[in-house]
């Protein structure tokens, strides 16, 4: 893993986040996007080198809603940079984490995204994320 690529913030409204944030860090998002697959709407703001991603859910039955009933709003993931993420599920899963998505999936900000279970990473979901490649 290389770096921290972002930090995943599930909140219950992307528009009075966005403000919040905007106010908190001093920029506008720099992109907003909706990940259909997920049932989610992600608005991303950079700090320095760093990325914050907000993620408010579209569909009730999507993981972002169910983490908000359950959790309520905060910290949902903490996304890892990886060079080859279909080598690094492997290696992980060989060190006996518990992959929640063997196969690579489309994310968002052209990302290629795996995602390790909380149970394996002392209750924090991991996300891996690559860049995806053009044809995607």
């Amino acid at each position: 893993m290389k770096k921290i690529e972002h930090i995943g913030i599930a909140v219950n409204s992307l528009e009075t986040s966005n403000d919040l944030f905007e106010k908190l860090l001093g920029v506008a998002p720099y992109k907003e996007e909706e990940v259909l697959s997920e049932g989610v709407k992600t608005s991303f703001f950079k700090n320095g080198p760093n990325k914050i991603e907000l993620l408010e859910a579209t569909n009730i039955g999507g993981p972002i809603a169910k983490f908000l009933e359950k959790k309520g709003e905060g910290v949902h993931h903490i996304a890892f940079a990886v060079d080859d993420i279909v080598a690094e599920i492997a290696r992980l899963k060989a060190e006996g984490f518990t992959i929640l998505n063997e196969v690579p999936k489309k994310g968002a900000d052209n990302k290629l995204v795996a995602f390790v279970h909380p149970k394996t990473t002392n209750g924090v979901l991991i996300e891996l994320c690559q860049e995806a490649p053009e044809t995607l």
